[in-house]
């Protein structure tokens, strides 16, 4: 994702932003989060990385059909999703899987600007 954001260019955190949301929100304080994106070189002026209470986790979560099950090893079993969201909040395409392809999620970032 910073690969895509970074060849976003100026179009990054003006007409375009990124959502991260934790699934470990008792671990993933806003500091953890911060030093995380930080590390990834996430531009902070356009992406955003989301904690909350575990009960606002699993209900964003369930609405965005993304499962996950803390596992005994401490790691988190969970979707490999990446929704796209336009200007006016609707849902448009969301990539399921380890095939996610960066520059079809980019491409098609630049076609919803392209409409607008």
């Amino acid at each position: 994702m910073v690969e895509v954001q970074d060849e976003l260019g100026p179009d990054f955190g003006t007409k375009i932003a990124f959502v991260s949301i934790t699934l470990t929100p008792e671990r993933d304080s806003p500091t953890v989060l911060k030093d995380y994106a930080q590390f990834w070189e996430a531009k902070l002026d356009g992406w955003s990385f989301l904690t909350g209470s575990p009960e606002a986790v699993r209900d964003v979560t369930r609405r965005y059909g993304v499962f996950f099950a803390n596992k005994e090893d401490g790691s988190i079993e969970h979707t490999q999703l990446t929704t796209l969201i336009d200007a006016d909040g609707q849902m448009r395409v969301q990539y399921l899987g380890a095939r996610f392809d960066p520059e079809e999620f980019r491409q098609d970032l630049m076609g919803l600007l392209d409409r607008e």
